[in-house]
């Protein structure tokens, strides 16, 4: 007696138990289906994506999409003006960008660390004088000025000219407040590194006797706003004058004691 096997009783196509199409094991190939009545290559192919959502759900979709898009690029043009520099966009829209931005979105970063300058700032310094006759007070020589003399033109400007002004008069302000008393143990140390500073472009120059009592200065310019722009910046200087200090030998290159200290 046959068994169910050889008759290929399993209830599918050509004896496949599971009822599955296998050209390689026993199913149903392209000829068979032929055979059947039917042509493969009359049945369309599935389409995948959007292609295959019906007409009015692929209008949905790519308004969607569109939409998505568009606040996407919302969000990355304000976090950009969040985190940029102050410019005419953001003090005219400000406001805007604040509320677009807060809560959810804080930056706790700038694009640019720190933010360029929009200030010129240069050290000034003048002298009193005592000469063979009598004590005088040299007019106000421009410290940072000098050494961008020194550096315009140069290919290979030194540290020394870029930065030691510069950064000493930071440390100074980073140091003291408005009235120029200092607010730890740094200021004294501020102090001295100006002074160090300012008599070592000093002994550069000859004044005709010793140099009793400097005084430094600082003269703040606005950059001015750009052409194009209807800002309207005052480019007026600021002066921020310090007191007089008396030269001590501590002030002097190496140490040196050969300067008179001014009479109290």
């Amino acid at each position: 007696m046959d068994s169910y096997d050889d008759k290929g009783v399993g209830g599918g196509v050509g004896g496949s138990v599971g009822g599955g199409v296998s050209k390689g094991d026993g199913g149903v190939g392209e000829g068979d289906l032929s055979g059947a009545g039917l042509d493969l290559r009359t049945v369309p192919e599935p389409r995948a994506g959007m292609a295959g959502l019906s007409f009015p759900y692929q209008v949905v979709a790519a308004v969607a999409l569109s939409v998505i898009g568009l606040i996407a690029c919302v969000q990355l043009a304000m976090v950009f003006l969040h985190v940029a520099p102050s410019n005419t966009l953001t003090k005219q829209h400000g406001e805007a960008v604040d509320q677009w931005i807060y809560p959810e979105f804080e930056q706790n970063w700038k694009l640019f660390a720190p933010n360029p300058l929009q200030q010129n700032i240069a050290v000034h310094v003048r002298a009193e004088i005592s000469g063979a006759d009598k004590r005088r007070t040299t007019p106000w020589m421009s410290l940072s000025g000098e050494d961008g003399k020194a550096i315009r033109g140069n290919l290979l400007p030194s540290h020394v000219q870029q930065n030691e002004l510069r950064r000493g008069w930071d440390f100074y302000l980073g140091s003291h407040d408005s009235q120029n008393r200092a607010n730890g143990l740094r200021g004294k140390l501020s102090e001295q590194y100006i002074r160090r500073i300012v008599m070592l472009r000093l002994s550069e120059h000859d004044y005709g006797g010793d140099v009793l009592r400097i005084q430094v200065r600082s003269e703040t310019r606005s950059v001015a706003a750009p052409v194009w722009s209807s800002e309207k910046i005052s480019t007026r200087p600021s002066y921020r004058v310090l007191p007089w200090w008396t030269v001590t030998a501590a002030d002097l290159p190496g140490g040196s004691a050969t300067s008179k200290e001014a009479d109290q």
